[in-house]
């Protein structure tokens, strides 16, 4: 079981929720383990339908490991606007260093 820490997620319209998540988790699986609205993650984390896309905040594109290729091939396939920031939720493990990051989640996944 891992550390818990917070991650913010700023949906579409710009509400913003605070979920707790354990470390060692996605931060897909933060999202969907607390119903956190507009992650749709409809392959289940497996990197092959961009509907986990988001936008990561300063902090957590310095943590985050960089994109394997696989991810930056379905980011092409995201429906809503790639940018510098993007992600797929379901390839960024959470660690105790991301302890308060705030992830953006796009208009659209589909």
């Amino acid at each position: 079981m891992g550390e818990k820490i917070s991650v913010t997620f700023v949906k579409p319209g710009g509400t913003r929720e605070t979920v707790e998540a354990e470390t060692g988790e996605s931060v897909m699986q933060a999202a969907v383990f607390n119903d956190v609205e507009g992650v749709e993650a409809e392959c289940g984390g497996s990197c092959v339908c961009a509907t986990c896309h988001v936008y990561l905040d300063e902090a957590a594109m310095k943590l985050a490991p960089a994109a394997e290729e696989d991810e930056l091939a379905m980011l092409e396939d995201a429906a809503a606007e790639q940018r510098e920031s993007s992600r797929l939720s379901c390839q960024i493990k959470l660690t105790p260093e991301m302890d308060g990051i705030t992830v953006t989640i796009p208009e659209t996944q589909y």
